[in-house]
């Protein structure tokens, strides 16, 4: 079975990570997997390494980028004439802008044959992956209604199988934002390299020897890309909040990632006088080293999808917390108390009022809390050991295949 995969481009984030491990899987099975892939926009890290690294050579549409561009037309062209030369039997599509040119050319691929005319198109299974939506707090409404307008219009003539990486996600789009019809979904969350994440102890202190940090210091990081969505001048203003409480000196802070904001986060955090607190480490390929220096893990995003780095966290054994959005609300669990503004759930803080005094809380009280953190560690490291591992990822999308052929 050939399988042609297509995501807007290789940068860093879970959705590039997901894409290549699955490819990777894939051709280790009975499938013939290609990837095509857009190109990665200034400022942020180029994850082609990751597919190198897999033994993978992505076929690059340069055209392709993340904003609608009249350039899209030759994006579209193609892929067209790459389907035409792989003859694929399942089209795999990744993120909003693949998910619409992809379609897209699948759709003319199908019924751009003759055989149409006697009622044979080409046989074809469609399938998009959802990581997120951009149904919310990425653009100004009309641009949203417009995005919404064509990814119920793709779903309804142009997809087969719609993949969600939560329940939470498979609410929002299905039952929120009406995409879809509910028997198309399939709810298959993300996998990960978890070998990444061994002997954590034994790595502790490499990050940390960087960072100047002491034992006693407690370290908390943010990972992830530098973009609006991420909403990291929260971050930021939550770091100013800590510096004033007489309980949080111990605090240490580092950003990992990159962006087309950084220049102004850097200008941001020397106004608020925190330069001696926050320390931007840049994008790093080392996981298992920068993750097992960390003693908490903080997200907050303005909307998600399944964060990656919030799985990665909970494998690695470290505490995380986070805004309550989108698919976070899964990984974290049920509520098991309710603080001043924050809630303290089965593995992590979530907080739900988006202002730096509401996370700053939810914050201190985990690291004040060893107890807590501690509890949390084992419990994130659990789930995420028996829920994420790359190898379930591949098993349950190859049955999806199968399923469809």
């Amino acid at each position: 079975m050939k399988i042609l995969r297509i995501i807007a481009r290789l940068n860093v984030g879970g959705p590039a990570r997901h894409v290549v491990w699955l490819t990777q899987g894939l051709q280790d099975r009975e499938f013939q997997s290609d990837l095509i892939a857009g190109t990665v926009p200034k400022g942020e890290e180029d994850m082609g390494y990751l597919a190198a690294e897999a033994g993978i050579s992505p076929i690059y549409i340069e055209e392709m980028s993340r904003e609608l561009s009249p350039k899209d037309v030759i994006s579209l062209f193609k892929i067209y004439r790459e389907m035409r030369r792989h003859k694929p039997d399942i089209i795999h599509t990744h993120t909003a802008k693949a998910g619409t040119v992809g379609r897209t050319a699948a759709f003319l691929y199908r019924w751009l044959t003759w055989r149409t005319l006697i009622g044979h198109p080409r046989r074809l299974k469609v399938i998009h992956t959802f990581h997120g939506h951009v149904f919310h707090s990425y653009y100004g409404n009309a641009k949203t209604k417009l995005f919404l307008a064509i990814e119920k219009a793709l779903a309804r003539l142009a997809t087969d199988k719609i993949v969600v990486i939560t329940k939470q996600q498979f609410d929002e789009i299905n039952g929120d934002f009406g995409v879809g019809r509910r028997g198309q979904f399939e709810i298959i969350p993300l996998g990960i390299d978890l070998s990444v994440f061994c002997d954590q102890e034994g790595k502790r202190g490499l990050l940390r020897q960087e960072l100047s940090a002491t034992d006693d210091d407690i370290v908390v990081g943010y990972v992830g890309r530098l973009t609006e969505i991420k909403n990291i001048p929260l971050y930021i203003n939550t770091i100013s909040k800590c510096q004033n409480d007489p309980t949080a000196k111990k605090l240490k802070f580092v950003i990992i990632g990159d962006g087309h904001l950084r220049h102004d986060l850097e200008k941001k955090a020397a106004e608020l006088k925190i330069t001696d607190k926050l320390t931007f480490l840049g994008n790093r390929t080392d996981a298992g080293v920068f993750y097992a220096g960390l003693d908490i893990v903080a997200l907050t995003s303005l909307n998600e999808g399944t964060p990656l780095s919030l799985i990665e966290a909970m494998a690695a054994g470290k505490p995380v917390i986070s805004t309550g959005v989108g698919g976070v609300v899964d990984l974290l669990g049920s509520v098991e108390s309710e603080e001043d503004g924050f809630s303290v759930c089965e593995r992590g803080i979530r907080v739900d009022v988006h202002d730096a005094e509401t996370f700053s809380k939810g914050l201190i009280y985990l690291a004040n809390n060893e107890q807590l953190r501690s509890r949390l560690n084992k419990n994130g490291k659990e789930f995420a050991h028996a829920n994420y591992s790359k190898e379930r990822l591949v098993t349950d999308i190859c049955e999806m295949y199968r399923k469809l052929a």
